[in-house]
């Protein structure tokens, strides 16, 4: 497809490029101008997009959205020793209906999927997902979605859609494509209890705010396992984020990048999110943070492993853990040291995997199995194959 109708890059912030360091980011990238228009995507492996829509935040004013603070800020920081090609493709702007902007978000990101080319998306309200999750129905195939936020986002499904009832939208529309739904940082008190047991009966990971401050690298193996990330700013601190939201817990801004890093190294993850960004009058802060999640996704890009068929590669380790009536098995890279256990086919259920599948989990898991413990991650995966 073509992308003229994005909207280029502003002229003051490719005047601003002009004038940054021969080695900074904003001289490496090819940008989407007025003046050069649209960059070539030939050997492209990485594309910036905005998103200028948020009408169905449920907090909307009216307020239009702006990334320009956001692309000075990226485009003056340095790049590490990468080699990927990198480009900023401009903007989305909003259409007549919400409706008309998903649909063209939707054609934009199915495009870049066909070419390989990993999305890093910065948007309005996080309703945005939606549209995201469904450019993935190109490829025909089952997804993992992980959401690094406070809240749930299950919502009602029953009514229009909001950026707190996508994940409800997504479960319940055809065609149905998810497998399984991963929230990061959720906060107890921001969510009702039947989207709690919700998630409970779904047999979808949750995983507490103090849970991953206490250890962050339990993020990591459910980002190795998921096809499209998104991160919620407002699951960052008060302090964080210079008192641009009200909350005084959540992620510091250490966290967040160290989260969005392990996003960029896993070997799935074809899509990348930030939302409900605002414009802010003091919003130099917000917009240095988001230039280095971005920053911090790029750089774990460049540091894949390509261990996607860690199982056929030969110097892969093997370990069957007998528990129970089940013998579990587990597979380690010799590579990286990073862990896997087998998810069994069960050829009786209806099944949305059709195949055996290894779901990536950590060295305590298996030290867990060793003790006779079931693995949570690999029970919740093996019922949802079942149902």
């Amino acid at each position: 497809m073509s992308f003229e109708f994005l909207a280029p890059v502003s002229d003051l912030v490719a005047a601003h490029t002009k004038l940054l360091s021969d080695h900074s980011l904003g001289k490496q990238i090819k940008i989407h101008t007025v003046e050069n228009g649209v960059p070539d995507l030939e050997k492209v492996n990485i594309a910036i997009l905005g998103i200028q829509e948020n009408r169905n935040d449920v907090n909307f004013l009216g307020e239009k959205l702006n990334f320009d603070t956001v692309r000075k800020s990226l485009y003056e920081l340095y790049p590490g020793n990468w080699g990927d090609i990198i480009i900023d493709l401009g903007d989305v702007t909003p259409g007549n209906e919400v409706s008309d902007t998903y649909y063209l978000v939707q054609e934009v990101l199915s495009s870049l999927l066909q070419r390989d080319i990993i999305p890093i998306i910065i948007g309005g309200s996080q309703d945005l997902v939606y549209a995201q999750y469904r450019s993935f129905d190109i490829l025909e195939q089952m997804v993992n979605l992980a959401n690094v936020d406070h809240r749930f986002d299950l919502g009602n499904s029953s009514e229009p859609i909001t950026n707190t009832s996508f994940v409800g939208k997504i479960i319940v529309e055809q065609p149905y494509n998810l497998f399984n739904y991963s929230n990061i940082g959720y906060q107890t008190y921001f969510n009702p209890q039947e989207e709690i047991d919700l998630m409970e009966k779904l047999y979808f990971d949750a995983y507490r705010l103090g849970e991953v401050i206490s250890d962050v690298t339990i993020v990591e193996p459910i980002m190795r396992d998921a096809d499209i990330v998104s991160i919620d700013l407002g699951v960052m601190n008060y302090t964080s984020m210079n008192g641009l939201v009200s909350s005084p817990n959540g992620f510091d801004g250490r966290e967040i990048c160290a989260i969005s890093r392990y996003a960029g190294i896993s070997d799935k993850v074809k899509s990348f999110g930030i939302y409900e960004f605002k414009n802010f009058k003091n919003e130099e802060a917000l917009s240095m943070l988001i230039a280095q999640i971005v920053w911090y996704f790029i750089e774990g890009v460049n540091y894949r492993s390509n261990e996607l068929n860690i199982k056929n590669l030969k110097s892969t380790l093997h370990y069957n853990v007998p528990v129970e009536d089940e013998i579990l098995s587990f597979y380690k890279s010799a590579k990286t040291g990073r862990w896997w256990i087998e998810i069994p086919f069960i050829s009786s259920g209806n099944n949305k995997l059709q195949r055996h599948t290894l779901l990536p989990c950590t060295y305590n898991d298996y030290e867990r199995a060793c003790n006779q413990e079931i693995p949570e991650r690999w029970y919740k995966a093996k019922r949802k194959n079942e149902v």
